[in-house]
């Protein structure tokens, strides 16, 4: 699909005053998104051009089909709401959008033969190219429904994958990408082989063989699978690899007593926004669904001055696809391996209830399978400057006990800081110790790696009394004014 992601807050081609020194990660990386762009109203294209060279630049036109199973039909919109955005950020431009009530989709058509004939009415009326359906079909609906529109159908899936192909940066998130889109491709492989080598029966002379007839017997669907198995268990290799790399890291991090903390939450719900506002990593934000995929980690420190890391991860969404939930398992181990999980969700969407349920599925699921427990939680709500003061109301009814903030404007941030540090472990351990004033890089790391109660300084040296780990207690031990840690 054609992307048409255009950037919102500057243009640095057009702004003498943006120096290139003051670029960020995610400013460089909206620039490559911008680079080929289409502008609107500036086409003296005739109709009626039929020259087979001739190429443009053209959005995908589709229409979009839902089947409403269960709930309410503001939840169907909602669903309809958000394949649309989808679409969109896929490089689509939406052009109808149909729902049909059933008990289940169905086995065949998805929709129903019936319904199929109107669907072709409705794609031939609006000129559509693609048709994408609200869930994930089956290898035989989807031919089905090629067969009979006429026209590209791809499901929610699909576009999921299409859209995390195009924002992958990294290695290790295009291998995890590729390896959900075969997973997914696999049993979706169509092909027939009459034209292909396949092994040709009868007897010589016959119809339908003969001498110089028999092909080795692999038809090339037979060939495709192969080599995807191979590929795919490629893949497995090298993610696992990459894996081990990001399990070291995280072992030095854990070596080092310093407290992890992920963010996780809904895509578009201001994740990487807030880490920003927390950190200054300056990676990229967009108005956009799964605007980023690759983990950033930074590093932050509380009030008190006590260090601890930021992992901002992959969004997520209603139904997200099994392919993308297994190939991003190494990534999204990270939020249950935390000390503390900042979810966050977005306070303008109209059913914020709808995407912290879609999030703790997701994250309860991957903790099952690792065996890790559920970390402890901080809902943060976002983007409260989007909402009225009855909104504001109706989100502290739903969600009492979070934090709420607006990671553009910074309201709230400062209070966040501080319920953060409220909710990170701690160090166990109280000593009091008299340091002298030559050890000077005892007290230095008590203040670094530990909490300072209570510091007095006397003519024989500095008597601290703190709260710290006890890799740190038993540096301390010779210093203890009780002679052991208390």
């Amino acid at each position: 699909m054609t992307e048409n992601i255009q950037s919102t807050e500057f243009d640095p081609e057009f702004d003498s005053t943006w120096e290139e020194d003051d670029f960020s990660t995610g400013d460089y990386e909206r620039v490559e998104r911008a680079a080929l762009r289409r502008v609107a109203g500036l086409s003296t294209e005739l109709e009626d051009i039929t020259e087979v060279e001739y190429r443009q630049l053209r959005l995908e036109r589709v229409v979009l089909v839902g089947v409403w199973t269960e709930g309410t039909a503001a939840d169907s919109d909602a669903s309809m709401a958000e394949l649309a955005r989808l679409a969109e950020t896929a490089g689509s431009e939406v052009l109808e959008g149909v729902v049909q009530r059933r008990d289940k989709p169905d086995a065949a058509t998805y929709i129903g033969s019936g319904k199929v004939s109107e669907l072709r009415d409705v794609v031939q009326a609006t000129g559509a190219d693609t048709v994408i359906c609200d869930g994930e079909l089956s290898p035989g609906q989807l031919r089905q429904l090629e067969e009979k529109l006429k026209v590209k159908v791809i499901d929610r899936t699909a576009l999921i994958l299409d859209i995390f192909a195009q924002h992958a940066r990294s290695k290790e998130g295009k291998a995890q990408v590729e390896l959900a889109q075969l997973q997914y491709l696999m049993p979706r492989l169509r092909g027939w082989g009459e034209t292909l080598s396949r092994q040709a029966g009868g007897r010589a002379g016959g119809g339908n063989g003969g001498v110089g007839l028999r092909g080795p017997g692999e038809t090339k669907i037979e060939t495709d699978r192969r080599r995807i198995r191979a590929r795919i268990a490629k893949l497995r290799r090298e993610i696992a690899a990459i894996g081990v790399i990001r399990e070291t890291k995280r072992g030095r991090r854990t070596a080092n007593e310093i407290p992890s903390i992920a963010i996780a939450g809904y895509t578009n719900a201001g994740k990487s926004s807030l880490l920003n506002a927390l950190t200054g990593a300056g990676v990229l934000v967009e108005d956009a669904l799964f605007a980023t995929l690759d983990p950033t980690t930074r590093r932050a420190v509380t009030p008190e001055g006590l260090p601890y890391t930021l992992t901002d991860t992959v969004g997520f969404v209603r139904h997200l696809p099994h392919q993308l939930v297994e190939a991003f398992r190494s990534t999204l181990e990270e939020v249950g391996q935390a000390d503390l999980l900042v979810h966050v969700v977005d306070g303008s969407d109209g059913m914020p209830e709808k995407q912290v349920s879609a999030v703790r599925e997701v994250i309860s699921e991957i903790n099952e399978e690792t065996g890790t427990p559920m970390p402890r939680e901080l809902l943060v709500v976002n983007k409260i400057d989007a909402v009225g003061d009855l909104g504001l109301a109706r989100l502290r009814h739903l969600f009492p006990d979070a934090s709420f903030v607006s990671a553009h404007s910074g309201l709230g941030i400062e209070e966040l800081r501080v319920r953060i540090a409220e909710l990170m472990p701690r160090p166990e351990v109280v000593v009091e110790a008299l340091v002298p004033y030559a050890r000077g890089e005892v007290v230095a790391r008590v203040h670094r790696d530990g909490e300072v109660l209570s510091e007095k300084h006397t003519e024989s040296g500095t008597l601290l009394s703190a709260r710290v780990r006890p890799d740190l207690a038993g540096v301390l031990e010779e210093f203890a004014t009780n002679g052991t840690p208390a």
